[in-house]
């Protein structure tokens, strides 16, 4: 099979190459998934880049988005399942081989049916952007009428976090870089965007909401704490996803004493619960068609290299689908 695959870390036009590969076959409670587009994220470019974590082999094939089609299963599996359209998650996690292939196998669990009418790129989106995005707005937990603010509202993350939390019946206040990406976080929904490189982030927050937020959406941890005691109402809860630092330093003492709750969460690691209340909640929100979805660029496989300079780059808004089939 034609694939994609590093044998070390470091830069993507340095060690990213494509070419062919074993095909590989479902084993016992495993399908085979026919891929036509892999969903390339900020975690992907930080795996191959490293410093982040170790390889988990001596050849990776990357990304953990995709969508097909199962065309092969293994022991233990329907047979209905054959010719079922599917999204993955967690394609690499764990494994040394994902959706940046003509075919991936995995565990049955991890190819979710996408509902008709549901295309393939949007599939591509689900299991990092959308799932990262649901789980941080359950953590949160936005009642309606209640503010919240989500970190970055232009990336792929922000853009559903927003969405969702007006499902919610939220107000949103969402922090951005450019006027371009203000229009595209007004757009998803928001009703309120601050430009963090020309503004003040916490005067403008207090501006907006005279008492504070009741909620965080946060994609920076490590940068954004320094104004959560300007901003955050007594009792908030911040749902953090992301950080730029292994380390981040806290006012932990002005969160003590506001009574703030953080909660991290991380997207590869949910408990069973979660992980099942998420994706039945992320089949209704397909089946309803109430999401907006966002394909920056749709590039062919031997251009991954470039796909994934342009995330690191924060150079596109939206997310970067790559065709295999």
């Amino acid at each position: 099979m034609r694939a994609a695959f590093y044998t070390s870390q470091g830069p993507a036009r340095e060690v990213l190459k494509v070419g062919e590969q074993p095909t590989p076959r479902p084993g016992p409670g495993e399908v085979r998934v026919h891929l036509s587009v892999s969903g390339a994220n900020p975690s992907d470019w930080k795996a191959r880049k490293g410093g982040f974590r170790p390889m988990p082999a001596d050849l990776v094939i990357p990304h953990s988005d995709g969508a097909g089609v199962i065309d092969a299963i293994g022991p233990g599996v329907s047979p209905a399942r054959l010719g079922e359209r599917v999204w993955i998650w967690n394609g690499q996690w764990k494994r040394a081989f994902g959706t940046a292939a003509d075919y991936i196998a995995l565990p049955s669990a991890q190819a979710v049916k996408l509902p008709e009418g549901v295309d393939f790129d949007v599939g591509a989106c689900l299991g990092i952007p959308v799932f990262t995005a649901l789980q941080a707005i359950r953590a949160a937990d936005p009642k309606p009428g209640e503010t919240v603010l989500v970190a970055g509202g232009a990336g792929s993350v922000g853009h559903y976090a927003i969405q969702l939390a007006k499902l919610r019946g939220a107000r949103v206040l969402t922090t951005v870089s450019s006027d371009a990406k203000a229009a595209h976080a007004l757009a998803a929904g928001a009703d309120a965007v601050i430009n963090y490189r020309v503004e003040d982030v916490g005067d403008r927050v207090r501006a907006l909401a005279p008492e504070g937020v009741d909620s965080v959406v946060e994609m920076d941890l490590t940068r954004n704490v320094a104004y959560y005691p300007r901003i955050l109402k007594p009792h908030a809860t911040c749902a953090v996803y992301g950080m730029s630092a292994n380390e981040s330093t806290l006012p932990s003492l002005a969160l003590m004493t506001n009574n703030t709750r953080l909660l991290f969460l991380f997207i590869y690691e949910l408990t069973p619960a979660d992980r099942a209340a998420g994706l039945a909640e992320i089949t209704q929100l397909l089946e309803d068609g109430v999401l907006t979805h966002t394909i920056a660029r749709r590039m062919p496989l031997a251009d991954i290299a470039e796909a994934h300079d342009l995330i690191e780059g924060g150079k596109v808004m939206g997310n970067i689908v790559l065709e295999i089939g």
